[in-house]
């Protein structure tokens, strides 16, 4: 049997579903199908990065309703059967392995990718009834502001700068985020939406993750839209809330060329959107501690 190119195989994934107009974040998660974040059985693992978006794609593809995900063997061991002729679809599992140097271990290890096949709960037959897990109901929000959400990004620590400017955007100079009103968006969910992803966006100074520095050329920024895309996607589901995108078909044409030509790159963008939302979540609770 030939190996499987794992990061190949999520790529067209992608890159399949983006073709046809519907990237699997872009939708309003909260109330939808398989909404919530992909949780993998072994005390419900919460999975992160570019599994969270193969699974979603997986989801959207086959109409899935769980978020729950399990290997052929959790099934068995839950007392639950995948139901015949239904396939498995790959995940990506990291390890690590020392290298040996003349016969010596050498102290750094080494990283490696390799295929892990899950099933969805609604796959499978038999299991105990709370393991058919469903979405929570959507938040109905409307255009007044939502005092958790407020919180929320008001413990990240960025400056948040609010003009009746037509204009959402990260300012690396100043260092602060310029929202419009939120009374001019249609719902809050789309003004939080937005935020979410400028905010993504404030991760990348050089005083925090520095990232933006590092993708400064015509490619590097549409890299970096596409990390604060996905990041936005990662926080939408944390807060219940849909997150905004841009619909341009400029956009989709740079990242559909870009995911063409390097197919590690879809890896490269959900690492980095993970890390931007993991230093947001650590600023949100350091403050919580505090106060």
């Amino acid at each position: 049997m030939a190996k499987t190119d794992i990061k190949q195989h999520v790529t067209d994934t992608i890159i399949s579903e983006m073709e046809k107009g519907t990237p699997p974040w872009r939708k309003p998660w909260t109330g939808d199908a398989a909404s919530g974040l992909p949780a993998l059985a072994a005390r419900w693992h919460r999975l992160q990065g570019v599994n969270i978006l193969m699974l979603w794609a997986t989801s959207h593809i086959k109409g899935y309703a769980s978020a729950r995900w399990m290997t052929y063997r959790q099934a068995l061991a839950l007392g639950g059967c995948v139901r015949k002729g239904e396939k498995a679809t790959r995940s990506v599992f990291y390890g690590t392995f020392e290298k040996e140097i003349d016969g010596e271990i050498a102290p750094q290890t080494s990283r490696y990718a390799k295929c892990n096949n899950v099933f969805n709960a609604d796959q499978i037959e038999g299991l105990p009834d709370d393991y058919y897990v469903r979405p929570a109901p959507p938040g109905d929000l409307g255009t007044e502001p939502v005092s958790e959400l407020e919180a929320f990004f008001a413990a990240t620590g960025a400056t948040i700068v609010t003009s009746k400017t037509p204009k959402a955007y990260y300012a690396p100079g100043p260092d602060h985020i310029h929202m419009p009103p939120i009374g001019t968006f249609f719902d809050a969910s789309g003004y939080y939406g937005t935020l979410g992803h400028e905010t993504v966006h404030w991760t990348g100074s050089a005083t925090r993750l520095d990232r933006i520095k590092r993708f400064e050329d015509r490619a590097g920024y549409a890299f970096e839209e596409l990390v604060a895309e996905i990041g936005a996607c990662f926080l939408g589901v944390q807060l219940r809330v849909a997150p905004a995108f841009d619909q341009s078909a400029a956009y989709i044409e740079g990242w559909l060329q870009a995911l063409k030509s390097d197919k590690g790159l879809i890896f490269k963008a959900a690492a980095e959107a993970q890390k931007a939302v993991d230093f947001i979540n650590a600023r949100v609770e350091e403050q919580q501690k505090a106060a």
